[in-house]
């Protein structure tokens, strides 16, 4: 799978189709995994996230080639293809599962709307001018309400996305865990929390004024949820299993992708 708006994505994807293709690999670019062993992916975070849809689907593991910009979930630059592809040729990779949350949005009458994400799942305000206002609980207990632009519930792969941006800590995606970011919460208590991954995160409409919100699962799944419902976020049932080349720590992909500075660790002294 491949960003399709990118030229140099097409063209990357055209040359490991056929290195594939002369090592014996049958190579399928319909946007299908059924029977498939091993989802490529070519492009940016987006490109992974819809290609998670479908790998997910068919519980295949996932290997993304960063054909964008920050892309955290990929497993290589594009300058390490030939590796890549020689790699997955001879099975040579790990696979580790990313915890996922299931969504269910209930309205007033009982209707239900159901998802899932990787990531996040975002509940915003309807109106670009009016504020949500909502309602947060873990396992069955009201915590906080408040007016705010939206309520981010994440997984530990998420924290490094929408939550990082809202606030919320950097959680280490072996961490079984869910967050909980308020979005410009006009309220006292309004801080990021971290639960364990048995809770139940619930966060309620609030029927006033007849103030709808929507919610995003990773940004690209949508569903409307009139004033009055609940949506509520647990572990999901299936996970997305991403396929790994190195044993790289997660500290070594943050200073990577954010650029961190580490001079001075362990005594290094060196400047850029």
């Amino acid at each position: 799978m491949t960003h399709e708006g990118r030229p140099e994505a097409v063209r990357a994807a055209d040359r490991v189709c056929d290195d594939l293709t002369r090592h014996g690999i049958d190579v399928v670019r319909d946007g299908s995994a059924d029977g498939a062993e091993l989802v490529m992916v070519l492009g940016g975070d987006g490109t992974i996230l819809r290609a998670a849809e479908v790998a997910r689907e068919h519980d295949v593991p996932l290997l993304g080639i960063n054909l964008g910009h920050v892309g955290f979930l990929a497993e290589a630059e594009p300058e390490a293809l030939p590796d890549v592809v020689e790699r997955a040729v001879a099975r040579d990779y790990h696979v580790e599962e990313r915890m996922t949350i299931d969504v269910v949005a209930t309205a007033p009458d009982g209707t239900r709307q159901q998802g899932w994400a990787i990531n996040e799942a975002a509940v915003e305000k309807g109106e670009r001018a009016r504020m949500v206002e909502a309602t947060i609980g873990v396992d069955g207990r009201g915590l906080s309400s408040f007016g705010c632009d939206g309520v981010v519930l994440a997984t530990p792969t998420g924290s490094t996305a929408y939550a990082f941006s809202g606030g919320g800590p950097v959680v280490w995606p072996d961490v079984e865990a869910l967050l909980v970011v308020p979005i410009a919460a006009h309220a006292l208590f309004a801080r990021p929390m971290v639960v364990g991954p048995r809770s139940v995160l619930e966060v309620e409409v609030l029927p006033y004024e007849n103030k709808n919100a929507v919610v995003w699962c990773d940004g690209r799944r949508r569903m409307d949820v009139a004033a009055g419902s609940r949506i509520t976020v647990c572990r999901g049932a299936q996970p997305v299993r991403l396929a790994r080349l190195t044993e790289v720590p997660f500290s070594g992909r943050l200073v990577a992708k954010f650029n961190l500075p580490v001079q001075g660790w362990r005594g290094v002294r060196t400047r850029p």
